[in-house]
């Protein structure tokens, strides 16, 4: 009756550890879901506030000087997002640095135009809403996406996981590092 006993304790061990096993590789997939469906996100939320900005540097009663400033950093931000469509290649390496700072010199235009703007030029403008409802969203979404890959990253730093190659052949996501605040543009927004 003992052996039978071992055998069934060694069986239920071996169920639980195979169970852990499994679990922990189901959720490290869920997450590395969650880290792209996050940088499709953030890609669309650049996209939209570039939109954004180009439109308020062609119809805004800017300057010369400041108009192609921000035309520029918006133009090159839009180009940026299409040479870096989600493909296998983005979505394993995430953005690339020079994308990174294309975003981050298009914040900073947006921070030298709101700077300039009078406190109350066109503070009701649609342009304006608009602009701050597309600053905040990337803010948020670029948030969420580095949260995502630093939940996987901590998760791909356990011993097991290390140990059994639970991740695979997946690359290790790298956060997304760039200026995404601008100051001074306020939104009405309600998750403000």
């Amino acid at each position: 009756m003992q052996e039978w006993t071992v055998v069934a304790l060694l069986l239920a061990g071996a169920l639980a550890i195979a169970w852990y096993l499994s679990y922990t590789a189901a959720r490290l997939d869920r997450l590395h879901a969650r880290v792209e469906g996050s940088l499709a996100a953030l890609d669309a939320q650049l996209v939209r506030r570039a939109e954004v900005a180009l439109e308020l540097a062609n119809g805004a009663d800017l300057d010369a000087a400041s108009a192609f400033l921000l035309a520029s950093a918006a133009s090159a931000s839009l180009e940026a997002s299409e040479g870096a469509q989600i493909t296998a290649e983005v979505q394993e390496v995430g953005v690339p640095e020079e994308r990174a700072l294309i975003e981050g010199e298009l914040t900073a235009a947006l921070g030298a135009v709101v700077e300039d703007w009078a406190p109350g030029w066109a503070a009701g403008t649609q342009v304006r809403r608009r602009l701050g409802d597309a600053c905040e969203r990337v803010e948020l979404a670029h948030r969420f996406h580095n949260e995502a890959v630093t939940d996987v990253r901590r998760v791909r730093a356990k011993p097991v996981v290390r140990a059994l190659h639970l991740a695979g052949r997946t690359h290790l996501p790298r956060p997304v590092e760039f200026d995404d605040h601008v100051e001074g543009l306020t939104t009405t927004s309600a998750w403000r």
